[in-house]
């Protein structure tokens, strides 16, 4: 018995190899497991140790956060004070001085409505008039005339408020119309069909860029005489056209993915088209799509800097204008790390609601 015991507390005092185990062990599994992961461990750490110090010491510790641009030029660091005294033109453009505060609060009400919405707890018809409400809410505010509000021209509206009115309601009122002519192109209708893959393949055919110029110089040519229509309104639909083809292929092929079972069991239940689509079909198949769908929108939210083009003061434009300025040539990667710095949020914010709704329709099992 007392051999058992000996043996036994021997046993459990042999313990792993430190080479295995800890830190050790997990460098040695992780990133020197084999000769060539080794050697291109040893690359990346010398590039590393190439780009973050001198990084590091040129936007921290040399770097300048209050002064002007002379008093940059006497640096070797980042000029971070181009972004503090030029934040209210960068966010808001031309909108008038005083009354930027309308913008602002357009903005907090809008990212409010986003927050609210990502919740599916929050999905109900209350949620429409919600909207609706903060809709009229952010138009007041920008607009004005009313209620005492100084108008304010939609010509002057730039900066961040304009880069998230044409984002949020172009991809918005996008994927509903994307629906619709992926169900098209899936028509058993020929002129339906017919109609619905000539707009898909003409509007992937062409660069945005095409379209917000044609919207912006040649759509004012075929208007009657003294007719205008808003440049905004026109390259918001303009986005809202080219993203919508984008999609329509995306949900296809979600439709596609749906198995012929599916549809035999809808004609089964005595369910009409529309039935089948709205109760059975779209919703597994929108669920697929989730993934590709959120790059879409990604993509487009990006793209929308390509109103510059058309002289609209988006976000990316108002930073430009800055760089324009005398006293802060020779800052561009500031501004513009600022201005990914705001880009990568937006995205980011985008990339981490579709992961939570993909967990919470258990997509992918």
């Amino acid at each position: 018995m007392n051999n058992e015991r000996s043996q036994t507390s021997s046993v459990e005092a042999v313990k792993p190899p430190r080479m295995r185990i800890g830190v050790v062990g997990w460098l040695r599994a992780n990133l020197f497991s084999t000769w060539y992961n080794s050697l291109l461990t040893l690359v990346t750490l010398y590039v590393l140790w190439q780009v973050v110090p001198p990084f590091i010491r040129w936007a921290f510790i040399d770097s300048l956060w209050t002064s002007t641009g002379e008093e940059c030029q006497a640096v070797d660091g980042a000029c971070w004070s181009i972004i503090p005294a030029n934040i209210r033109f960068i966010m808001f453009g031309f909108y008038t001085y005083s009354e930027q505060w309308r913008p602002a609060i357009a903005v907090v009400v809008l990212v409010g409505l986003l927050v609210y919405s990502q919740y599916r707890c929050n999905w109900k018809k209350r949620l429409i008039y919600i909207w609706l409400a903060g809709l009229v809410g952010m138009g007041v505010l920008m607009r004005g005339g009313i209620f005492g509000l100084t108008p304010v021209e939609s010509t002057k509206w730039g900066g961040l408020p304009l880069t998230l009115l044409l984002s949020v309601f172009g991809l918005t009122a996008a994927y509903p119309l994307g629906i619709v002519l992926a169900l098209g192109r899936q028509s058993r209708m020929p002129a339906v069909k017919s109609l619905c893959v000539v707009y898909i393949e003409l509007i992937r055919g062409v660069p945005l860029i095409s379209l917000l110029f044609m919207s912006s110089v040649v759509f004012p040519l075929f208007l009657p005489e003294g007719v205008t229509v808003n440049k905004i309104l026109r390259a918001q639909v303009a986005i809202i056209l080219f993203t919508a083809a984008y999609i329509a292929e995306v949900v296809r092929g979600g439709l596609q993915g749906m198995s012929r079972g599916q549809y035999e069991a809808a004609e089964s239940l005595g369910l009409k088209y529309h039935q089948t689509m709205r109760l059975i079909i779209l919703p597994q198949a929108l669920k697929i799509v989730i993934p590709p769908s959120v790059s879409i929108l990604i993509s487009a939210f990006k793209d929308t800097s390509l109103v510059v083009i058309i002289a609209l003061y988006d976000l990316l434009k108002t930073t430009q204008s800055v760089l324009g300025d005398p006293r802060w040539m020779g800052y561009s990667p500031e501004a513009y790390i600022f201005l990914a710095l705001i880009y990568f949020i937006c995205c980011f914010y985008m990339s981490n609601f579709s992961r939570k709704l993909e967990h919470q329709l258990d997509t992918g099992r």
